[in-house]
């Protein structure tokens, strides 16, 4: 899971336990690494994401708030491989909200169906993307919602790809 500061705190924590409670482990990075704080207070420990190596981890979740402008500012370079690397194994990916921010970074939109907050719909379209206004998308190994309400239907989808490539 790649976090930014100010991330949205039911995007990060709610996919998060869900995924925990499946028995799966879960590793939380951010620019910077350590502690990292949402918008709404709750804090998360973090490593860094230049540490992270995508051959280790089955999947990715990038949740949205601000988190993703600031993995964009501050650490862009290294979210970008993070995010091709496992898009491009075939490996499952969620994004939500803003975090679809990240896949339009990494060029992986482009020709794809995806949802996001409705604030960066142009976003997705610019880079390629059919931006569809549901509470859930899946195309291929993508699985994109909107709002913090859509996370049980993206991570309803998104465990269906988990078990799939396992």
């Amino acid at each position: 899971m790649l976090v930014g500061p100010e991330f949205e705190d039911l995007e990060v924590f709610a996919p998060l336990y869900r995924l925990i409670e499946e028995g799966y482990e879960v590793v939380v990075a951010s620019p910077k690494g350590g502690v990292v704080e949402g918008k709404h207070g709750y804090t998360i420990q973090t490593v860094k994401i230049s540490e992270v190596n995508p051959n280790e981890f089955i999947a990715l979740v990038l949740p949205g708030g601000r988190g993703p402008e600031r993995i964009r500012a501050f650490a862009r370079d290294e979210a970008v491989r993070v995010v091709r690397e496992i898009i491009d194994a075939g490996k499952p990916v969620a994004a939500i909200c803003h975090g679809p921010q990240l896949l339009i970074s990494a060029d992986r939109v482009r020709g794809k169906k995806l949802t996001s907050y409705p604030g960066i719909a142009d976003d997705v379209i610019n880079a390629g993307g059919t931006w569809i206004n549901e509470p859930v998308v899946v195309d291929g190994n993508i699985v994109t919602s909107r709002v913090p309400d859509d996370i049980p239907y993206m991570m309803r989808e998104f465990m269906k790809l988990l078990k799939k490539t396992q």
